[in-house]
């Protein structure tokens, strides 16, 4: 089954309300997707996440100029060999970022046509399902103004709630006197024996602020602390793991198993969170789950883009193993982006839904979704 065509679709649109995170201000969604067709006529999709405030044309122009040539007439059944070809062909020039956001896109449309061809769910070519329903978190709480919103935040919180969602991460990052009031307010609003609470500052401190912020949540038993410093501060992340009894989670912007390998050997996260669509793919994201285990470290998969991304990321959760066995161990959960996103729930016939506090992994074949043309069309900008 050769590989035809190779189709980029660049989609964008403006937010009606611009939202902060600690990086900066989101005024407009974004994706790119790719759309891989065999000679047989079965189809793949892909999505490569357009990380924090990044362009989607930049991994478009990888997939157009770097890999699609190297694609068209190969076997798209190849996942592992194509994988390692396009890797080893950028890698003077990719490594990380873009480039491997845009492999990971190629990467989760074979997956996705390979699904079709045997007639199976991506997890079960993967070596099947430890788990075909898996718990949600609510992202969210992001800034509207800045500063100064624990109110309206701690509103948030309650919506969620009522929502049925049992675990949130709050965005933080705004400055350590403005998260701690952030977390008294929502502490204080919502029962946090029954609600789980992470936080995750998007790398906006360094070492001391970090170590200031940790310190101080502490009593908050929080399942992790995220992103406290900049990826390339591997030596920070391992202090904070060492001075405090947070767990410490990072790795959405960390790519391959190689650039992992530095991550583990260094003992920097207590929980690893590769994101497929911007790791390298679910062939990229099944070897650092492999090698996350073998140093005792939890997975935790990051998820921040369409319902394309979403899919796949479902479909990776369901393969992750428990860390620590036992008889009550604890499992992965789903990243649910609760932000203003069209490309969430417009995108494929059935978006994803909570019920009874659980999301159920789609057993259809390959990513088990059905994508929407027509959205694709209202949004395409290229």
């Amino acid at each position: 089954m050769k590989i035809s065509s190779v189709d980029i679709f660049i989609l964008k649109t403006p937010l009606a309300e611009p939202f902060a995170f600690s990086q900066g201000w989101v005024h407009r969604r974004s994706a790119t997707l790719v759309k891989v067709t065999s000679d047989t006529g079965l189809t793949g999709w892909g999505e490569a996440f357009t990380q924090g405030l990044e362009p989607p044309e930049i991994a478009a122009a990888v997939i157009e100029h770097a890999l699609k040539p190297r694609l068209i007439g190969e076997n798209a059944l190849d996942t592992s060999v194509l994988w390692h070809k396009l890797y080893h062909t950028t890698r003077d020039y990719g490594r990380k970022g873009s480039v491997i956001a845009a492999i990971s896109a190629i990467d989760i449309a074979l997956w996705d046509l390979a699904g079709h061809h045997y007639q199976k769910p991506v997890y079960q070519l993967l070596g099947g399902a430890f788990r075909n329903q898996v718990q949600p978190y609510a992202t969210g709480f992001y800034r509207l103004t800045g500063k100064n919103e624990s109110a309206r935040l701690a509103e948030e919180a309650i919506r969620h709630r009522d929502n049925g969602f049992t675990a949130m991460k709050i965005k933080l990052g705004f400055g350590v006197k403005d998260d701690i009031e952030v977390m008294e307010k929502i502490s204080a609003t919502i029962d946090t024996q029954a609600i789980e609470l992470m936080i995750d500052t998007n790398h906006a401190y360094g070492y001391r602020e970090a170590l200031q912020l940790g310190r101080a949540l502490e009593a908050y038993n929080l399942r992790w602390y995220e992103e406290p410093v900049v990826p390339e501060d591997l030596t920070s992340y391992r202090k904070l793991r060492d001075n405090l009894d947070v767990p410490i989670a990072g790795g959405e912007n960390e790519h391959t198993p190689f650039g992992y390998q530095a991550l583990f050997s260094a003992g920097a996260v207590d929980i690893a969170q590769p994101d497929v669509g911007s790791c390298g793919g679910i062939t990229a994201a099944r070897d650092i789950i492999a090698m996350a285990h073998a140093n005792g470290v939890a997975v935790n998969p990051h998820v921040w883009g369409s319902a394309i991304a979403q899919a796949a990321s479902l479909q990776l959760l369901a393969t992750i193993p428990v860390t620590h066995h036992s008889l009550f161990p604890q499992q992965p959960l789903l990243e649910f982006d609760c932000s203003s996103h069209p490309f969430r729930n417009q995108l494929i016939t059935h978006p994803l839904k909570l019920e009874n506090g659980m999301v159920t992994i789609p057993d259809g074949n390959g990513l088990g979704i059905s994508v929407v043309e027509d959205t694709i069309e209202q949004y395409r900008c290229n």
